[in-house]
């Protein structure tokens, strides 16, 4: 293994240009193989937790711990409430060594980048990371995406260029589709309503009780987007807020004729009981109580069985977006197959080359594996040499596998840093997946509202604040509409307001950073 010596961060000044202005002790670091280091190193990290497992207790974190030599400080804070929790350590300066899964913003990236808070990564990847290095060298769109007008790479990004899905699917719950003998899914906006009421009255679960629910969401950071993701789409907007049509306009959905029918749409399900009525007020793990007990016809998660409970199944099959009468085909959303602010150094980190190797781990087909699935033994294994295949393997004490996936690896509920090759995930179950996912969305023409582009630190200022008051505004009056609590006899009226508060400036922002990204 080559060695090298690590120096700490000595080098970088407070500008951004590379690092910090912190001495450290010098460590040895292999800059190839495994472990990383030879003496002992910890590295403290921040990120979001479901709070199911602590991080240290997860085998997935001991296995990285085992392999490259580094111990980590593990700084978490609840889901729920981590972008505060993140806000108030930003402005603290006391920082964490590394930013894992944070879901950073490329307006922090560009602001605390700039003050030299998080130091630059492009020379660290070309230097020590050639996992990274490969897929940003494959993927030259990704690369153009996650670096900062000023030139430097802040955050890595989760990469997933084959999964296609926008936001977590809706799935259906066969059981009940068997029991009203459904042989056909709906295709149109009417048809789904049909199907609803006929779950609402012919008692499909069976025990006699009227318990059953046609639809249900739970409350969330963004009530009902679970739904909204899939169903605006009959209407004609692909995306809840912000997207750019065929001739290169951007829209600002939440003030559109397609957001208004849905609203309308929503209301009617609303007022029929098709629509769960503790949809904006409870938890997703209240939710997953009625669809485990068998009542919820249709519902979004990553698939149908993490909600359902069980193995895997290709009985419960894939919504396919409606449309209603106001659209010729839905129009349906599409990953743009990757997440950007994943992870990030700060300038408190006293080895940013062994931080780097620590996450380009994640960035190779066993380190992708390790995070995705656990270990392997565990819940699955290789079927054959090439390592291409795998088969799933009973869950230990008969638990349900995702509620056991769930502690051994942090990569539940959080976005951490990895790329995720296609070909590692093709077994009988996830082959259905790919096909499921082909002819209800791909085929039907799906496409990326909105490409992951960055914003001037001026234009990124006037955004933050245009839609701090707009989402909250809109959020509210969204849940108003659907209940009722306000007519959509005032739509003329809420328009109005949004564009008092600069509906139409944030769209022309975006367009102007659109156009620009557009001719880069």
């Amino acid at each position: 293994m080559a060695l090298t010596l690590l120096s700490g961060c000595g080098s970088v000044d407070s500008k951004g240009n590379g690092g910090t202005d912190k001495s450290t002790n010098t460590a040895a670091i292999n800059k190839e193989g495994y472990p990383i280091v030879n003496e002992p190193l910890s590295l403290s990290i921040m990120a979001p937790d479901m709070g199911i497992q602590n991080w240290k207790d997860m085998p997935v974190m001991q296995e990285m711990e085992k392999l490259t030599g580094i111990s980590i400080e593990y700084l978490n804070a609840p889901r729920d409430s981590f972008d505060t929790k993140k806000n108030l350590v930003f402005a603290s300066g006391d920082y964490p060594d590394i930013f894992f899964g944070a879901k950073l913003t490329q307006a922090e990236e560009l602001n605390y980048g700039g003050q030299g808070i998080l130091i630059p990564l492009e020379d660290l990847i070309n230097d020590y990371a050639p996992n990274i290095k490969k897929v940003l060298d494959d993927y030259p769109d990704i690369r153009k995406s996650i670096t900062a007008p000023d030139g430097h790479i802040y955050s890595l990004p989760r990469i997933e260029m084959f999964q296609p899905w926008y936001r977590n699917p809706m799935w259906y719950n066969s059981k009940l589709l068997k029991a009203l003998d459904v042989k056909e899914i709906p295709t149109t906006t009417e048809e789904l309503y049909t199907l609803l009421k006929r779950v609402r009255d012919e008692d499909p679960n069976g025990n006699g009780v009227q318990d059953e629910i046609p639809l249900s969401s739970s409350s969330g950071t963004n009530k009902l987007r679970d739904i909204r993701t899939w169903i605006l789409g009959g209407f004609g907007a692909n995306e809840e807020e912000i997207y750019v049509d065929d001739q290169d306009k951007v829209h600002y959905t939440p003030m559109e004729e397609p957001y208004k029918a849905y609203l309308t749409y929503m209301n009617r399900l609303w007022n029929e009981n098709l629509l769960d009525h503790e949809s904006f007020s409870q938890t997703d793990d209240q939710k997953k109580a009625k669809i485990k007990n068998n009542q919820v016809l249709l519902f979004s998660d990553w698939n149908a069985y993490m909600a359902l409970g069980g193995e895997p199944s290709t009985e419960d099959v894939m919504f396919s977006p409606v449309k209603s009468d106001m659209v010729d085909a839905p129009a349906i959303a599409r990953n743009k197959g990757f997440a950007t602010g994943t992870f990030a150094i700060s300038n408190s980190n006293p080895a940013p080359e062994a931080s780097i190797r620590w996450v380009d781990y994640m960035y190779s087909t066993e380190g992708s594996m390790l995070f995705n699935k656990g270990p392997e033994g565990t819940l699955w294994k290789y079927t054959d040499e090439s390592k291409t295949k795998i088969e799933y393997l009973p869950v230990p004490n008969g638990e349900d596998r995702e509620d056991y996936r769930s502690k051994l690896t942090p990569n539940y509920g959080v976005g951490t840093p990895m790329v995720v090759p296609d070909e590692l995930s093709k077994n009988e179950f996830e082959e259905w997946l790919v096909q499921e996912s082909k002819t209800k969305l791909t085929d039907r023409g799906s496409k990326v509202p909105f490409p992951a582009l960055f914003l001037t630190a001026e234009e990124s200022t006037e955004v933050t604040t245009l839609r701090s008051d707009l989402s909250t505004y809109v959020s509210q009056m969204e849940a108003k509409f659907i209940t009722g609590q306000e007519s959509l006899d005032g739509w003329n009226k809420y328009v109005d307001t949004l564009k008092k508060m600069g509906s139409e400036r944030l769209a022309e922002v975006y367009q102007t950073a659109y156009d620009r990204w557009k001719t880069s």
